[in-house]
C-alpha cells in the first residue's frame, strides 16, 4: 500500500506526461518516422535537458513539448490537460498559459524595445495595461535590465537580448519554461550567465526543460533524458 501510495503521488506530482508518443510526417509516398514510442515523465519543478545529436528526433520533441505541433499517435498530457486532442486556438492558449519560451536566436521584434518585447505574450492575454507594464518591468530588473527596458534589441549585447528573451518567457509567470539551445548564440561567458538565470529559476519551483545538443550544457541541469534515432536511449539523474 505505500508503494501504491507513493506512486501515486509521483503521478500527480507530473506536469508533463508523454505516453508511447509517434511522430510520422509523409513526403509523396515516403514516410519518416521521427519520434517512436517515446514515453517519459516530468514532475514539477524538475531541471530536465533533452540531449541528442543533430537528426535526433529533440527538435520535434520539443515542438511536441511546447504545442507546436500534435503527435501522430500516442498522448501528451500537460498539467493534467490531454493537448493530442486540442485544436490549434486551444494549443495556442495553452502555450500562453502554460510555457515560456527561450530561442536560440532569441526572437525578439526589432522594431520594439526590450519593455515592449516582454509585454506582448500579456497583450494577447488580454492583461490590462497596468499590470503588465508593472510586470514586464519587474522582470527585466529580475534578469539585470533595469537600465535597458527602452533599448532595441540592435542595442543589447547577445546576452542582453537572451536576457530580454527570458524576461519575456516569465512574464506570464508560466509553469514551464522551454529552452531551446539558449546558449546556442552567445559566448562562453554570457552563456554561464543565461545557465545560471535557468537554475536560479527552478530553484525558485519553476519546471525547466532544455533542449541542447551539447553535454556541457546538459550537465547543468538535474536529469537528462538523451535521445537518438528517435527513441529515449538514456534517462539518468545528474
Amino acid at each position: 500500500m505505500l508503494l501504491s501510495s507513493s506512486s501515486n503521488m509521483r503521478k500527480r506530482m507530473s506536469i508533463i506526461k508523454i505516453s508511447n508518443l509517434n511522430k510520422v510526417y509523409s513526403s509523396g509516398d515516403t514516410k519518416f518516422r521521427v519520434l517512436k514510442d517515446m514515453s517519459f515523465d516530468i514532475e514539477k519543478g524538475e531541471f530536465v535537458a533533452i540531449i541528442g545529436p543533430s537528426g535526433s528526433g529533440k527538435s520535434t520533441l520539443m515542438n511536441m513539448i511546447g504545442c507546436l505541433d500534435i503527435p501522430t499517435s500516442g498522448e501528451y498530457i500537460l498539467d493534467d490537460i490531454n493537448t493530442s486532442s486540442l485544436n490549434d486556438n486551444e494549443l495556442a492558449d495553452i502555450r500562453n498559459q502554460k510555457i515560456g519560451f527561450i530561442f536560440q536566436n532569441f526572437n525578439l521584434l526589432p522594431k520594439l524595445d526590450a519593455l515592449e518585447n516582454v509585454e506582448l505574450p500579456l497583450i494577447y492575454r488580454g492583461t490590462p495595461h497596468k499590470e503588465r507594464i508593472d510586470r514586464c518591468r519587474n522582470v527585466l530588473e529580475s534578469v539585470g535590465l533595469k537600465d535597458r527596458m527602452h533599448h532595441k534589441p540592435s542595442q543589447l549585447s547577445g546576452g542582453q537580448q537572451q536576457r530580454v528573451a527570458i524576461a519575456r518567457a516569465l512574464a506570464g509567470d508560466p509553469p514551464i519554461i522551454l529552452a531551446d539551445e539558449p546558449t546556442g548564440a552567445l559566448d562562453s561567458k554570457s552563456g554561464r550567465e543565461v545557465l545560471d538565470i535557468l537554475m536560479k529559476l527552478n530553484d525558485k519551483g519553476t519546471t525547466v526543460v532544455l533542449i541542447t545538443h551539447d553535454m556541457s550544457i546538459a550537465s547543468r541541469a538535474k536529469r537528462i533524458i538523451q535521445i537518438m534515432d528517435g527513441q529515449i536511449c538514456k534517462d539518468e539523474a545528474v
